[in-house]
């Protein structure tokens, strides 16, 4: 909790003001019961007229300064605590957004909801209420003793028995919830999640008819925390009965007390009203740092949660400025490259070496799991090599400045992302300075101009929440727009033509030829028609290299390739694809020459 306290720093001006309101308050409250003391000795009991009315305009006076400085101390409580909560949240935004992917492995997406919200919500309750209470509170407690003594020192014993009692109470109440506090916030972790992945899966979920399994699930969580909710709530509920007890237990004493003093002397009638509500006031103040004292617990459990996410060093680390002289043509080579993720034993990529240079096209295929995606996420860095190099542009990966290698970048992922906004605001996200020119450039390639124009209000039509509201193939072409628009040295398209026919994606493919003739293209596909006219084909498997070169050439030397063409194509397409295959060698080799009857028998098996 201590360390959340320094996102208070820009306010101590209005701290200060805080504690000088509350100060005065405290101060002009207190002096109310002696002015009501000396009301009654002075004025009632002799019956001076006079003395009422100028004690009586006194206590006016001063009850209105202390109206006064309790609302201007609540208001900068009320101030103070709601930019507090601001600036954390934007910390734990700020971080999370700078987190790689590694990073955000430690983290479910629905804790960080939870952290930036639920906990940053209980910790500013409780910054409001010390700020409000760490000077009144022991003021009242501490002058409230001091001048009851003085009044009636008689009756001075009352206060330490009533402190006692509620002191008493806060611990057992304490000792009965504490350790449910951080139960309670894993819970509603909990209950984030399977809400999130509800809605984010819900045609799954109907398409399985799985609604009620789902809904036993969410129920059963919600239970569980109603019940821990209910628990914790009826015990902090005990609190208001034991010290209604207390006080009027207390009061009772005052009175039985003071009136056998009365017996004796009348006079002390004023200081037996004045020590009544010294005694409320200590009751009050001991009630007030026993709600913090219960709610303080509760937040620091939320604190501790906050700083884990504050405090967690990234993975990897990016340089300030970019150390090195990139070379004018853009480049990306991986020189024996390894790549495993924390805590496997086994390598996602073995040795991986290539270089894909400017003006061409590489592709990667293989199998499910071989490690295409993965790869192509060591270029923007998402990942960090377990050990060989990534040179962009002749420099390691590693000697760039953030900035300036993601705007040598323009990355289409796997899942199409759009963001709520506009088509415009999407397709300019990563160039929001591009000309409205570009942007309907970009979409053309992409091959949205068509649906986007059919939109209602063209390039300003809504995109929902995740673009919920566009199919997925118009999704991937906004996201394919998205990155050209950018203008990148670097074309990186993982699996991006996935959900386009076969027509679109021909049309996509060309139309990029036209605007990639100075950059580097690499390319993750399934489907061999999106990557047949490739000038460098990769065949990944099990995270190794078996395979390099065109698609006629590894038609006649790679096993793993030819069983992923035979596997898309009818036997007639590929026995053709085979006989041009063996051409292409005769042509280029002519001392090595593929006999036709061979091909035949291949695809024949």
């Amino acid at each position: 909790m201590l360390k959340l306290l320094k996102y208070l720093k820009p306010y101590w001006w209005q701290v200060i003001i805080l504690l000088l309101a509350t100060a005065a308050q405290v101060y002009t409250t207190l002096r109310l019961p002696a002015l009501m003391a000396e009301i009654i000795n002075d004025g009632i009991v002799p019956g001076s007229t006079d003395k009422i009315w100028q004690i009586g305009l006194l206590m006016i006076g001063v009850a209105a300064v202390s109206a006064v400085t309790s609302f201007v101390s609540s208001y900068f409580a009320a101030r103070v605590g709601a930019n507090f909560s601001r600036d954390v949240r934007e910390a734990i935004f700020t971080k999370v957004v700078n987190m790689n992917v590694l990073d955000m492995k430690d983290f479910s997406t629905a804790s960080l909801l939870t952290r930036t919200t639920n906990d940053v919500n209980q910790v500013q309750m409780v910054i409001i209420m010390m700020l409000s209470m760490m000077l009144r509170a022991p003021l009242f407690c501490i002058i409230s003793v001091i001048m009851a003594i003085q009044t009636a020192p008689d009756m001075s014993w009352i206060i330490l028995v009533g402190a006692a009692a509620i002191l008493g109470s806060v611990i057992l109440i304490m000792a009965l919830v504490v350790p449910k506090f951080k139960i309670f916030q894993g819970m509603i972790d909990k209950l984030t999640l399977i809400t999130r992945e509800n809605l984010t899966g819900l045609r799954v979920v109907r398409a399985f008819n799985n609604e009620k399994v789902e809904k036993e699930k969410f129920t059963k969580t919600n239970d569980a925390l109603t019940k821990l909710l209910i628990y914790i709530d009826k015990t902090l509920e005990l609190q208001n009965p034991l010290i209604n007890i207390i006080f009027n237990g207390t009061t009772l004493l005052c009175s039985w007390i003071g009136i056998s003093l009365l017996t004796k002397d009348f006079a002390y009638l004023g200081n037996m009203a004045a020590f009544a509500q010294y005694v409320t006031f200590v009751m009050m103040s001991f009630l007030m740092m026993s709600m913090l004292f219960v709610m303080l617990p509760r937040a620091n459990v939320s604190a501790h949660r906050i700083n884990e996410v504050l405090k967690k060093e990234p993975k990897i680390t990016w340089r300030e400025q970019t150390n090195g002289q990139p070379g004018k043509t853009p480049s990306v080579e991986f020189r024996n490259v390894d790549f495993s993720y924390p805590g496997a034993g086994e390598k996602v990529l073995d040795n991986i070496s290539f270089k894909a240079i400017a003006g061409e096209t590489t592709a990667f295929i293989g199998s499910t799991g071989s490690g295409k995606s993965t790869l192509v996420n060591l270029v923007p860095r998402f990942y960090e090599a377990t050990s060989g190099e990534v040179l962009i542009d002749g420099v390691p990966i590693q000697e760039f400045s953030k900035k300036d290698l993601m705007k040598r970048i323009g990355l289409v992922p796997q899942r199409g992302i759009l963001f709520a906004g506009t088509v415009k605001s999407n397709i300019k996200f990563g160039a929001p300075s591009a000309s409205d020119e570009q942007m309907r450039r970009a979409a053309r390639i992409a091959q949205a101009e068509n649906f986007i124009e059919k939109m209602p209000k063209k390039y300003n039509s809504r995109i929902a929440q995740g673009g919920t509201n566009v199919s997925g193939g118009q999704k991937q072409r906004l996201s394919i727009a998205r990155a050209v628009c950018k203008e990148p040295d670097i074309y990186v398209f993982d699996d991006a033509f996935s959900a386009l026919d076969m027509k679109t994606d021909a049309r996509l493919r060309e139309a990029l030829a036209e605007i990639t003739g100075s950059a580097v293209v690499l390319i993750v596909a399934q489907r061999v028609s999106t990557i047949k006219h490739a000038n460098q084909i990769i065949v990944l498997d099990n995270g190794k290299i078996v395979g390099k070169g065109t698609h006629l050439e590894l038609l006649t030397r790679c096993k793993v390739y030819q069983e992923i063409v035979k596997s898309q194509l009818s036997d007639a397409e590929y026995l053709r694809e085979l006989r041009l295959a063996a051409q292409n060698t005769n042509t280029k080799h002519s001392k090595k020459r593929v006999a036709l009857p061979q091909i035949e028998r291949r695809a024949n098996a």
